[in-house]
């Protein structure tokens, strides 16, 4: 009768292929579906810190079934993707699992002030970049019947936003990036979803977390008063990775300490 209980978040079995999985919240996503059973590819655009994370993971999982592969690529070059992807093929087998989660934002300020080419980065890696791996991954996923997609937005891109207006563009053309998807490959059984984190402890925001005053004006007004950690993004994501999640898709999960609606 615990049957049912042990399998609803297993991956046993699965492949995930992780963008910016070398830290943050790509690389706690990682952690997670290998614990729950994954093989997961750990990538991004240095190849010995991608295989530090890789050596943590299958060091921990010694004796289980999930574990961890280095499979570094500039997400910017299509060439890089492909190659990411016909390596993961050649080493796993497949790829059942794709979780987009590289992203830049070169540029803080006034979308008056923004340079062109700021602006074409943030949309080439955020959006475009996406698009491409996407669409690498869904003709295994189209004749399997089976897939997930997940992208990482984030909640900037369900508001405006006076200083990271082009990041937040982005993410919200990331969701909507989701629900085409979704609707195009559903008959095919693939779903694909998003997750939009608030303020979550990585690198990425450490402009927004490291003084504890910014810390504090940007979280006090929020439901639980705090900064999320990376893990507590990783489990939206093995959900939506799992059965639990397989009649969920087109939906952006927001994991934001309800700093969204407030």
């Amino acid at each position: 009768e615990d049957c049912m209980a042990s399998t609803l978040f297993n991956l046993t079995g699965k492949v995930a292929l992780i963008t910016g999985s070398s830290k943050g919240i790509g690389r706690a996503i990682a952690e997670e579906m290998a614990r729950h059973g994954a093989q997961v590819v750990i990538s991004s655009r240095k190849g010995d810190i991608c295989q530090e994370v890789a050596d943590a993971i299958n060091a921990e999982l010694a004796d289980e079934a999930g574990g961890a592969t280095a499979i570094p690529a500039h997400v910017g070059r299509k060439e890089d993707l492909q190659e990411l992807v016909d390596k993961t093929r050649a080493g796993l087998g497949k790829v059942d699992v794709l979780v987009c989660n590289a992203a830049v934002n070169p540029y803080y300020g006034s979308m008056q002030d923004l340079p062109d080419d700021a602006f074409d980065k943030i949309l080439d890696i955020n959006i475009k970049s996406n698009h491409w791996l996407v669409n690498l991954v869904l003709p295994e996923m189209i004749k399997r019947k089976d897939g997930s997609i997940i992208i990482v937005s984030s909640v900037g891109g369900m508001k405006g936003s006076p200083v990271l207006g082009a990041y937040c563009i982005s993410k919200a053309a990331d969701v909507q990036l989701v629900r085409n998807l979704a609707v195009e490959y559903g008959t095919h059984n693939i779903r694909v979803n998003s997750i939009s984190p608030g303020l979550v402890r990585t690198d990425f925001a450490r402009a927004l977390w490291e003084n504890p005053d910014i810390l504090k004006a940007r979280t006090e007004g929020d439901p639980l008063q705090r900064i999320g950690e990376p893990r507590e993004i990783a489990g939206a994501a093995v959900y939506l990775a799992s059965s639990a999640g397989s009649f969920t898709t087109g939906q952006n999960i927001v994991v934001d300490g309800g700093s969204t609606i407030t």
